[in-house]
C-alpha cells in the first residue's frame, strides 16, 4: 500500500504541476454549466431536477477523460522512463492501480465541484435526491470505465494524440451501441440487446435513481477487462525481444480467462433482478405493497399481455424494454396467479385477429421521419389485462406522456405505468366479482338490522315491502354461508326506548306516508359489520328486485375491492337553436369530459338527476360540479345521502366564468349556500387573486412598420393562484404528494369552528400569504393600467382557503322539518256546480292511499363515515380551464384531475391506488421565480464553480509550500 500511495501521490501531483488539471476541471465545469442552463434550457423545462447535468455526461466524459489519460503511459514511453518503471521493485499491478486511482480522483474532484447545482435546484423546487445520488454514482463508475480504456490505449503507443484518438473511438463505440441513434434502426428486441451492451443506456438506468447490481457490474467488468489488458501490455514490454517462455504463456492464458469471465458474468447476472436499490422518493421504480395486495386478491389466473410491434415509432421503442422489465416484476410479485406474455401481432395473423375482435386492439399509424427514412409505420403499443370474462386495454395514450424539451423535439416518457396497470388489475378483478357472489369477499360476518314497525301500522305498500324484505333476507342468509344474519326490531317497543337510541346514533325519526296519512311508523335498514355500518336506503321503486339490489349494494360497500360507483351531477350544455341557426347562441356550458374519463378509469360513473329528491341506491360517492339554482328536493337528496354516511364532493362558486372569444364572469347561485352554512362551510361572494400565479396567453398588439399585429404573450394572471407545497396540506392523503395545483377563478372558503365541532376538518388548498380577494366580476386583465398583475392590487393580503375536507357527524339541514318530498296541498279548488258531490269525491280520495307512496322521513344525523369535500370553484377540473393552463405550461396539465381522483380514493377509502399514485405524481416544478432571480441563480453557480477552482488551487498551493519547507528542513539537517 505504501508503494501504491506514493505512485498515486506522484501521479496526482503531476497533473497540478502543469496546467493540465486546471484546464481539465475548468473546461469540464464551463461545458457542464453551459449545457445545464443553456443547452437543455433548465428554466424553460420548469422541472426541479438535475437531469440536464447528467444527460450529456457520457459524451462529455469521453473527451475529457480521453484528454486526461492520454499522457499517462504514452509520455513514459516517449520519454524513455517506462524501462525504469518496469525494472523498479514496484509491481505492474501497483503501477497500473496507482495511475488509475490518480486519474479517477481528478475526475471525482471535478464532479464534486458541480455539487452547488443540485443544492441550488433544491432551493428552487422539491428535488428528489434519489436520481441525484444515482447520477453521481453512475458518473463515477462510467468515468472509471473510461479511465481504464484510456490507460490501456495510452500504454499501446508513445504518441499522446494517437492514445486520445483510440480512447475516444473505443469509448464512443461503447456509447453508440446502446444510443438511440443506433437502436432505432432495429426492432425493439435487437435494440434491447444493444442497450445492454451500451454504456450510455446503462448510465441512464442508474440516473433514474435505481442502483442495480447488473448495471454496476457492467462498468466494473469494463474496468476489469481493460485494467487486465493494461497489465498484460506492460508485461509484454518486460519480455519484449526475449524468447517465449512458459511464464509468458501463463500470462496470456490468465489474461484471456480473466477477460472472458469478466464479460460472461454479465450474462449470468442478467436474470438477477432482486439485487437493486430504489433511491427515489417513494420508491417510484419498485412495485408497491398495494400492487402486491391487489395481485394476491386474484382467485383465478390473471393475464397481462403486451402487444408490441417489432418496428414502432423511434420515440416509443426505448419504452418497450422498460415496460417489459416492469411486467416481469408483476410476474414475480404475483407468482402462479399472474401470467405475463409478449406478442407481436404482425408475426401471427391469428393473434392479430384475436387482438382486434376480442380486445379491440388495432395498429396505430405513426408518421415518422429521420435522416434514413420517412413514412408511416403501423405499430402496436398496447397492454391487455384479462381476468375471467373481464378485460382492460391500455394504449399508448394511457401509458406515455409527452413533455416539451429545450431542443425542440418532444420528450416521451412512461407516465405512471404501475398505477395504470394496477388500476386495470383492480378494475377487472372487481368487475368480475360484481357479477359473482357478493359474500365471497366479505372479511367478516355482517348483521342486517331492520328497524321496522309491525305490518298493521305500515301503509299497505310498505307492509307488502316488509314481507318482501323478510323473504329476501331469508334467501340471502341461506346463500351467504353464515356470513349474513338479520334481525327485525320495533323502535316503538318498550316505550320507544330503541327509537330514542336510533335518534341519538343515526338521527332516525318516525316517518309518515304523506299528508293523507299522518300515522307515524318506522322503516329503516342498517347493515353492520365488524367496525363500520352502512345505511340501506329505501329504493325509489318499492319492489322486491330493487330492494335486493339495495341490500347487495350495501354488502359490497363492506367488502374490500368492489368497483365503486360515482354519481355525477354536472351542468348540461344548452341546446342549439335548430329553427334559426343564425341567432346568437348562448355560451357553451361547462364540460367535464377529461374528469369523467379520469374517474371512469377506476370506477363506474353514472349521471344523476336530483330533482326526484333521492340519490340512486348503488351510488357510493356523489360529485356535484358547478351547481346552478338547485331546488329544495335536490338539496334534500344531497343532504340525506350525506346523512346515510355517504361521501359528497361539491365544486361551487358564486361566479361562473365562461370562456368563448373572451373571458366573462357572471353571478351564479348554486342554491347550496344555506345548506353548506348549516354544515359550517361558507363560500365567499368574491374571487381570490394571488401574486403567486400561473400565466395566461394574452394577445398583445405590436406595430411592425405600418401594420399592427397581435402577439400571444404569456402574462401573469392572478385569478389562477399557483398553489405550492406550503399551500397544500401535507398531512392529508389527498394533497400530501400533489406538489403543485393551479386553481381557476376560485372563491374563498371559511369554516365555522362551532358548527364543525366534533368533526375532522382539513384545509386542503390555501393560497399564498400575498393573496387578496375581489368582489369585481371583471376577470379580464388590464396590463396597460396595471402592468404587474393586470388588476387592482389588493391592500389586505392573507392566505385564503380554497378547498376543505370534513369527516364525522353531520346534523341534517332538514332536521325538525317536514320532508320536501311530501306533496303540497293544493290551495285552489276546482269549480263545480255540485259542491256536495265534490266534497264526497274528495273525502273518498282522502280515505284511499295515493297511487305513488311517498315516505316522509328525514334522517337527522349522519354516521362517522360521512365525508364532505368543498372546492370553491365552478371551473375546477373543467375542460376549457385545463386547456388554458396547459397552454400556459406548454404541456398537458393534469394536476386538478389527479386532485379529484385523490379525493375520490380518499372518500371511498381506497388507500391502495392513492398510495401508488402518490409515489410518482409529485409535481416537481420550480417555485415561481422572476427573470432576475433566474439570472442570479445561474450566475451564482458559475461563481461557485470559479470559487471551487480557486479553493482547489489554494489547497494545492498550501500543500506544495508545506512540502517545500519540509524538504528544506531535511536538507538543513543533513
Amino acid at each position: 500500500m505504501n508503494r501504491f500511495r506514493h505512485i498515486f501521490r506522484k501521479e496526482f501531483n503531476s497533473f497540478f504541476a502543469s496546467p493540465a488539471a486546471w484546464l481539465f476541471m475548468g473546461a469540464f465545469l464551463v461545458v457542464t454549466l453551459f449545457i445545464f442552463f443553456w443547452g437543455e434550457a433548465f428554466f424553460a423545462r420548469n422541472i426541479a431536477d438535475v437531469k440536464p447535468l447528467f444527460q450529456w455526461m457520457p459524451v462529455l466524459l469521453i473527451f475529457l477523460v480521453g484528454t486526461l489519460s492520454m499522457r499517462t503511459w504514452s509520455e513514459e514511453r516517449r520519454a524513455g522512463t517506462i524501462e525504469t518503471l518496469l525494472t523498479s521493485p514496484v509491481g505492474s499491478f501497483q503501477l497500473v492501480l496507482g495511475k488509475f486511482a490518480a486519474n479517477l480522483a481528478l475526475v471525482g474532484l471535478a464532479l464534486v465541484l458541480t455539487l452547488p447545482l443540485p443544492f441550488s435546484v433544491a432551493l428552487a423546487g422539491p428535488l428528489d435526491w434519489g436520481p441525484v445520488i444515482g447520477g453521481y454514482v453512475a458518473s463515477i463508475f462510467l468515468a472509471a470505465a473510461y479511465v481504464a480504456i484510456g490507460l490501456y490505449m495510452s500504454s499501446r503507443t508513445d504518441n499522446p494524440i494517437v492514445a486520445l484518438i483510440l480512447t475516444v473511438f473505443t469509448a464512443g463505440v461503447f456509447y453508440l451501441v446502446g444510443s438511440s441513434m443506433l437502436t432505432t434502426l432495429f426492432s425493439h428486441r435487437v435494440s434491447g440487446v444493444l442497450e445492454l451492451i451500451g454504456s450510455g443506456s446503462r448510465f441512464d438506468s442508474i440516473t433514474r435513481g435505481v442502483l442495480d447490481l447488473r448495471d454496476i457490474y457492467y462498468y466494473l467488468s469494463i474496468l476489469g477487462v481493460f485494467l487486465a489488458l493494461n497489465l498484460f501490455s506492460l508485461e509484454r514490454l518486460r519480455w519484449a525481444g526475449n524468447p517465449t517462455q512458459s511464464r509468458h504463456v501463463q500470462w496470456v492464458t490468465v489474461c484471456a480467462l480473466a477477460v472472458v469471465n469478466l464479460l460472461a458474468a454479465n450474462v449470468w447476472l442478467h436474470s438477477v433482478r432482486f439485487a437493486r436499490i430504489d433511491l427515489t422518493e417513494g420508491n417510484a421504480y419498485s412495485l408497491s405493497e398495494a400492487t402486491g395486495a391487489y395481485l394476491q386478491q386474484a382467485a383465478e389466473p390473471l393475464l397481462i399481455r403486451g402487444y408490441f410491434s417489432q418496428k414502432s415509432h423511434p420515440l416509443l421503442e426505448p419504452l418497450v424494454p422498460q415496460l417489459k422489465d416492469l411486467l416481469e416484476e408483476y410476474q414475480v410479485a404475483g407468482g402462479e396467479k399472474v401470467r405475463v406474455e409478449f406478442v407481436d401481432p404482425h408475426s401471427d395473423q391469428s393473434v392479430e385477429e384475436e387482438a382486434a375482435d376480442k380486445y379491440g386492439i388495432r395498429p396505430v399509424p405513426f408518421r415518422m421521419a429521420s435522416r434514413y427514412e420517412a413514412g408511416v409505420v403501423n405499430s402496436y403499443f398496447d397492454l391487455v389485462v384479462a381476468y375471467g370474462d373481464q378485460h382492460e386495454t391500455l394504449s399508448f395514450d394511457d401509458l406515455i406522456e409527452v413533455k416539451s424539451s429545450g431542443s425542440g423535439e418532444p420528450e416521451v416518457l412512461l407516465k405512471n405505468p404501475e398505477y395504470e396497470i394496477t388500476r386495470a388489475v383492480r378494475k377487472v378483478i372487481n368487475g368480475y366479482r360484481a357479477g359473482s357472489d357478493v359474500f365471497a369477499e366479505l372479511p367478516a360476518p355482517v348483521e342486517f338490522k331492520a328497524y321496522v314497525s309491525p305490518a298493521d301500522r305500515l301503509p299497505s305498500a310498505l307492509a307488502e315491502l316488509r314481507a318482501s324484505l323478510e323473504n329476501t333476507l331469508e334467501s340471502l342468509a341461506e346463500s351467504s354461508g353464515g356470513k349474513l344474519s338479520y334481525d327485525f326490531a320495533d323502535p316503538d317497543a318498550n316505550n320507544g326506548q330503541l327509537g330514542q337510541e336510533l335518534n341519538r346514533e343515526y338521527g332516525f325519526v318516525p316517518q309518515v306516508a304523506g299528508l293523507f296519512d299522518m300515522q307515524p311508523f318506522w322503516f329503516y335498514m342498517v347493515l353492520e359489520g365488524s367496525d363500520e355500518s352502512v345505511q340501506v336506503p329505501l329504493p325509489s321503486e318499492l319492489s322486491e328486485t330493487q330492494l335486493r339490489q339495495s341490500i347487495e349494494s350495501a354488502i359490497q360497500r363492506l367488502s374490500p375491492g368492489y368497483l365503486k360507483t360515482i354519481g355525477l351531477v354536472a351542468p348540461e350544455g344548452p341546446a342549439n337553436n335548430a329553427m334559426n341557426p343564425y341567432m346568437m347562441q348562448p355560451p357553451a356550458a361547462k364540460e367535464f369530459n377529461e374528469l369523467r374519463s379520469t374517474l371512469e378509469a377506476n370506477a363506474r360513473v353514472i349521471d344523476v338527476e336530483l330533482d326526484a329528491g333521492q340519490v340512486p341506491v348503488d351510488v357510493d360517492l356523489l360529485m356535484v360540479l358547478a351547481p346552478d339554482n338547485l331546488g329544495e328536493k335536490a338539496i334534500f337528496a344531497i343532504d340525506q345521502f350525506l346523512m346515510q354516511g355517504g361521501s359528497v364532493v361539491i365544486a361551487t362558486s358564486p361566479f361562473d366564468v365562461s370562456i368563448t372569444r373572451s373571458i366573462n364572469a357572471n353571478e351564479q347561485r348554486s342554491g347550496l349556500d344555506e345548506w353548506l352554512g348549516s354544515m359550517g362551510i361558507t363560500v365567499g361572494d368574491s374571487l381570490v387573486l394571488d401574486t403567486q400565479n400561473a400565466s395566461l396567453a394574452i394577445p398583445v398588439p405590436r406595430r411592425v412598420g405600418p401594420v399592427t399585429v397581435n402577439e400571444i404573450v404569456m402574462m401573469p394572471y392572478p385569478h389562477f393562484p399557483d398553489i405550492r407545497s406550503e399551500g397544500l396540506d401535507d398531512g392529508h392523503p389527498v394533497t400530501a404528494a400533489l406538489g403543485q395545483l393551479t386553481m381557476n377563478w376560485a372563491s374563498p372558503i371559511t369554516v365555522d369552528s362551532e358548527k364543525s365541532a366534533g368533526r375532522e376538518v382539513a384545509r386542503l388548498v390555501r393560497s399564498s400569504t400575498d393573496s387578496w380577494t375581489s368582489e369585481e366580476a371583471d376577470v379580464m386583465p388590464d396590463y396597460q393600467m396595471y402592468p404587474l398583475t393586470g388588476f387592482v392590487p389588493g391592500l389586505a393580503r392573507s392566505p385564503q382557503t380554497l378547498a376543505v375536507a370534513t369527516q364525522g357527524h353531520f346534523d341534517s339541514y332538514f332536521k325538525d322539518k317536514e320532508s320536501p318530498l311530501l306533496p303540497e296541498e293544493e290551495a285552489a279548488e276546482a269549480e263545480s256546480e255540485d259542491a256536495d258531490a265534490e266534497d264526497n269525491a274528495v273525502a273518498a280520495e282522502a280515505t284511499e292511499e295515493p297511487e305513488d307512496l311517498v315516505v316522509g322521513s328525514v334522517i337527522q344525523r349522519s354516521s362517522d363515515s360521512a365525508r364532505l369535500v368543498v372546492i370553491g370553484s365552478n371551473s375546477f377540473a373543467e375542460d376549457s380551464a385545463l386547456s388554458l393552463t396547459s397552454q400556459a405550461l406548454g404541456t398537458e396539465y393534469t394536476a386538478p384531475l389527479e386532485f379529484m381522483q385523490n379525493v375520490v380514493d380518499w372518500s371511498l377509502d381506497d388507500a391502495g391506488l392513492l398510495t401508488i399514485r402518490g409515489r410518482t405524481q409529485l409535481a416537481r416544478t420550480l417555485e415561481p421565480m422572476s427573470e432576475e432571480e433566474m439570472r442570479v441563480m445561474e450566475l451564482s453557480n458559475y461563481g461557485l464553480a470559479i470559487s471551487g477552482l480557486g479553493l482547489v488551487w489554494l489547497i494545492r498551493h498550501l500543500c506544495r509550500r508545506k512540502r517545500t519547507a519540509h524538504y528544506k528542513q531535511i536538507l538543513a539537517e543533513v
